[in-house]
């Protein structure tokens, strides 16, 4: 009897402890909340992500046929290394983002680097309302300024259609096909008349119901290894059609 209580004792002081520690701070989670969404503010296209790795990247070596990745987390997921073995392809896609931090990181992350072809996968996550209500003439005037900072620094733009989405995971309350038709249609059209790269993912990933397709994705939004299969030779296609010469930066 001796032993149970004072096994009880113990307990109890061990969980007053507990209790004291958490009374002690209780901001302590909103505090780190704070210091989170500080950092966040203070570099809000996330420049930070990839400045140090690119200072390291280096030009091009002579002969060399570089191409930049940009996009959110569809991107930054894809092993370029397992689907364009031996290609000097840099990936530069950062999980969350929308097309206004995509277009803030566009020097940094791809004129600085010199690339032949910068391919822009995004807007997905603007009709997702990641970071605020969007409306598809915003995000088409966000695609427009990267292929306009492209095409002056004698880069070759791809756009790349957004991958069919039925409802997004984390915003159940946003029903997203007619925007997603709607900037693939025009992303179409707009690279036909400037006489850009274009590769469309969509319609070879595409239900009936205009979701992905199940056996492509886990979340009905990214893609898995069958995903990222299916999309590789797409692009590379693309990328090999691509005959567009930007005009070189004016001195």
């Amino acid at each position: 009897m001796m032993k149970l209580t004072l096994v009880f004792l113990l307990a109890m002081f061990l969980l007053q402890i507990a209790t004291a520690q958490q009374v002690a701070d209780p901001c302590e989670s909103p505090k780190r909340e704070r210091r989170a969404m500080e950092s966040q503010l203070r570099d809000w296209p996330n420049l930070a992500k990839y400045r140090e790795v690119n200072g390291k990247l280096g030009v091009p070596v002579e002969g060399e046929t570089r191409v930049v990745f940009l996009g959110d987390s569809i991107t930054e997921a894809w092993d370029l290394s397992v689907f364009f073995k031996g290609k000097p392809y840099v990936n530069r896609g950062i999980s969350g983002q929308t097309t206004p931090q995509i277009l803030l990181r566009f020097r940094q992350d791809v004129i600085a680097l010199n690339p032949d072809t910068v391919v822009i996968l995004a807007g997905t996550n603007d009709i997702a309302e990641n970071t605020g209500p969007t409306s598809v003439g915003a995000i088409e005037d966000n695609l427009k300024s990267m292929v306009d900072l492209a095409r002056k620094n004698g880069v070759r733009p791809i756009l790349a259609s957004v991958l069919p989405a039925a409802t997004y995971p984390w915003r159940l309350e946003i029903r997203p096909i007619d925007k997603i038709l709607a900037l693939n249609q025009w992303m179409k059209e707009y690279a036909a008349t400037e006489g850009i790269g274009y590769v469309d993912y969509y319609s070879a990933m595409v239900t009936d119901r205009h979701g992905l397709k199940a056996e492509l994705s886990s979340d009905g939004v990214h893609p898995n290894e069958a995903g990222y299969t299916i999309m590789a030779p797409l692009l590379a296609e693309a990328i090999a059609k691509s005959k567009v010469s930007p005009s070189k930066k004016s001195p």
